[in-house]
């Protein structure tokens, strides 16, 4: 392995980051020598953060855990069960390099093993090791060398596509299995498994209104529940692939691809009565105006199933459950919102004791919180957590303890809002108990007893502490880590400065953070660049230490000070905080970004507020436009890569949750296309021509409005790219159009500069 025990240990002791700095450059940026610095940094930073563990995996039993690190070596593996008093060497990658490189057909290194999704169990062998690498998934027996192919990965599925199941397709067998389901000529069929049989146990299916093949058995196989799927009209995307590898003439592809305002399937489930063979259809008065039904799922003594319909708008959300005898439907759980119901995001559901009583998440007192419902009523027991802080993730609900595991952010006066805790509370909402005080962003795995779990925290001014803590009291039981930055200090990097202001309405805190050059001046002037991304769904502020480069401090290198904020219309504060968003992307929470900016040019001089540039990808490329367009007064130059320019011409899902049901005029006051004529400032956008994630369409269409209304901008496509920032190509565009329009110089000739 890669050190000794006693250099290894070295590594445990505290380090104190003093960052050291480079001399001054004499020039204002953007200068060969500037580029040259950025690309020398990038390839110092690169994997050189060292003992952060990534892939951490218990074993099922819970004995020990392993994760990966980069050491000096290269990605090492390591094992640590609690008991010993430092982690061990997993396995030797050696033998197991030179097995994928046969197996792959190209070189591996034992250092740099291309693995992914790797998971740790045992066998009769020893220890076992699943992952994946190259087209496949593969088991590996370090004790014998053995390596065998598991499966070969299915061909990726188009993630934008619904799944409303098959028409014809399995047999389902009852619990007993006495007798086999399956749907045949659009209808669902029974099958005695003793006399062959078949008996329809429908006759209302059809060729556009017909049964799935998804059929659930009652757990006493008396009873079966079934779906019938009116079909609706598809919308397809079509995406010209320019230069494709395998001929020389361009091809032409779809994506089914549904759009906002697009027709949705209904679904109707069926009851069917076996000894009867009667049919119950359940009716559709408190499902009717569907966007989504979820499948039914049985109670285990097969009473009643249950279901969760998602309303079209996405305001009213309910749990249902249909009574197994008669077919009635009654509301166990129901949500209602004036804005939104962040279904994608704040969704969790747990039935205790075969329904008896629910573990429900809702943001109905403005604060992402855990409720405990009656499950024979439908009424509320108690709130079990409460404040003006968010519940982010249920990681466990123990019925037998009756308490539930959950990770949380905003309850620690003082700190940053976002950072993640981990606590355990009990069903009543007494003895709430913290599990990770320190003042950092916390990443928690848990053994598969939930008795212990490994706990990697930082921030971005705070290199990770990797510890092993006891899950019921979060006592630390062992240090497994300490990050090592030597190489990033020998590369003069700066740390990220963890900064708040007051938003829009002079209360609220807004966060981000502020990356500089390792050769920051405080007596220069320098061009703000934010990185934008203000998608509802989420915040996107780095929270925890970025030892993944993320592409800010190369970019500041060039002679920027880059930040990144999180405004208000973004997920994990407050209901009020998020309801922003609400019929208005075009918000982006810039009137807080902009109060952000201004007073981080308050507090430090260096930072000039008339020049400040903007990028982003995605929604936030739709936001970096829009920039330009409804705050073109601050903000100067914009890079906009792969941008939803006009909500109606992006994913159902994405922009109906945010932006409403029925399209309104929302849509078009939002809209870049509508407002292209308001450009101001220096312009560029970036495309993908096989983008089936956000319709390249928009961009183009933003495009032609922009040329409609005499505007300057440039346009660069991309040919064979999907959604994406643009590559490395993409990337020394961006850096170019910066430094040619903030710090006014000519770029270097891209032949002078070190090949990426």
């Amino acid at each position: 392995m890669a050190f000794s025990t006693l250099a290894r240990a070295a590594y445990l002791f505290p380090l104190t980051l003093s960052v050291l700095h480079a001399e001054p450059s004499a020039g204002q940026g953007g200068q060969l020598a500037d580029y040259q610095r950025s690309t020398a940094l990038h390839k110092q930073l690169y994997h050189t953060a060292y003992h952060i563990p990534t892939q951490v995996s218990w074993q099922p039993d819970g004995k020990a855990v392993y994760y990966a690190m980069y050491t000096p070596q290269g990605q090492e593996f390591w094992q640590a069960d609690g008991a010993r008093p430092a982690p061990q060497p997993a396995f030797d990658p050696s033998p197991l390099a030179a097995k994928l490189s046969a197996a792959l057909k190209q070189p591996v290194t034992p250092y740099q093993l291309p693995i992914s999704n790797l998971k740790f169990s045992t066998n009769a062998a020893g220890l076992l090791l699943s992952f994946t690498a190259g087209p496949a998934e593969w088991e590996y027996a370090p004790a014998t060398t053995t390596l065998r192919q598991a499966r070969k990965l299915p061909e990726a599925r188009y993630w934008n596509q619904r799944d409303d199941q098959d028409e014809a397709g399995k047999l389902v067998y009852s619990p007993d299995s006495l007798w086999v389901a399956f749907t045949k000529d659009y209808n669902v069929y029974l099958r005695s498994v003793k006399t062959k049989q078949e008996t329809p146990l429908s006759f209302d299916g059809s060729a556009g209104d017909y049964y799935g093949s998804d059929l659930r058995w009652a757990p006493d196989s008396k009873k079966l529940v079934g779906v019938r799927i009116r079909r609706n009209t598809p919308h397809t995307l079509y995406l010209v692939r320019s230069s494709p590898t395998d001929q020389l003439q361009p091809k032409l592809e779809t994506r089914p691809y549904l759009k906002p305002g697009d027709a949705l399937p209904l679904h109707q489930p069926s009851l069917f009565l076996v000894a009867e063979k009667k049919q119950i259809p359940l009716p559709l008065t408190l499902f009717a105006q569907q966007y989504n039904l979820s499948r039914p799922t049985w109670r285990k003594d097969s009473h009643a199933f249950t279901f969760e319909y998602n309303e079209r708008g996405h305001q009213l959300y309910r749990v249902l459950e249909a009574d197994a005898a008669t077919g009635h439907v009654r509301t166990l759980i129901e949500e209602r919102s004036p804005t939104f119901i962040s279904y994608s995001g704040k969704l969790f559901r747990h039935d205790v004791a075969d329904g008896k009583e629910v573990i429900w998440m809702s943001e109905r007192d403005g604060w992402n919180h855990l409720y405990r419902y009656d499950g024979r009523t439908g009424k509320v027991k108690n709130q079990i957590t409460k404040g003006p802080w968010v519940v982010r993730q249920v990681v466990h609900v123990d019925e037998a303890k009756r308490t539930i595991l959950f990770a949380a952010s905003g309850r620690d006066a003082g700190q940053d809002p976002y950072l993640l805790h981990y606590y355990r509370i009990n069903f009543d909402g007494t003895h709430l108990t913290a599990l990770t005080p320190e003042n950092a962003n916390h990443a928690a795995t848990f053994s598969p007893d939930y008795q212990r779990f490994v706990d990697v925290y930082s921030r971005v001014d705070l290199p990770p502490i990797t510890v092993l803590r006891d899950a019921a009291t979060g006592n630390v039981l062992q240090t497994l880590e300490r990050a090592d930055l030597t190489a990033w200090q020998q590369a003069h990097w700066q740390t990220p400065e963890v900064f708040s202001a007051k938003g829009r309405d002079g209360q609220t805190d807004i966060w981000g953070i502020i990356v500089r050059p390792t050769n920051f001046d405080p007596a220069r002037k320098y061009p703000i660049i934010e990185n934008i991304y203000a998608g509802p769904h989420d915040s996107f502020v780095p929270k925890s230490f970025m030892h993944n480069i993320t592409g800010m401090h190369e970019l500041a290198e060039l002679g920027f000070v880059v930040v990144q904020i999180d405004g208000m219309g973004t997920s994990n504060r407050s209901k009020a905080f998020h309801d922003v968003c609400w019929k208005n992307i075009k918000d982006a929470g810039f009137p807080d970004r902009i109060k952000w900016l201004e007073a981080a040019s308050r507090r430090y001089p260096a930072l000039d507020l008339t020049r400040v540039g903007i990028y982003g990808t995605s929604a936030g490329g739709q936001s970096a436009a829009g920039a330009m367009l409804f705050h073109p007064e601050f903000y100067k130059v914009a890079v906009s890569s792969c941008g939803c320019h006009d909500n109606r011409m992006d994913k159902m899902w994405w922009n109906e949750q945010w932006m409403g049901y029925p399209i309104g005029p929302q849509y078009a006051e939002c809209s870049n296309v509508t407002h292209a004529a308001q450009l101001r400032g220096r312009l560029l956008l970036m495309v993908g021509e096989m983008d089936d994630n956000v319709d390249p369409s928009s961009t183009y269409q933003f495009a032609d409005a922009l040329i409609k209304a005499n505007k300057d901008f440039e346009l660069v496509m991309l040919p064979n790219l999907g959604h994406t920032t643009g590559g490395e190509f993409g990337e020394r565009k961006r850096r170019d159009f910066f430094v040619r329009h903030l710090l006014h110089q000519t770029p270097p000739e891209w032949s002078e500069l070190p090949t990426p």
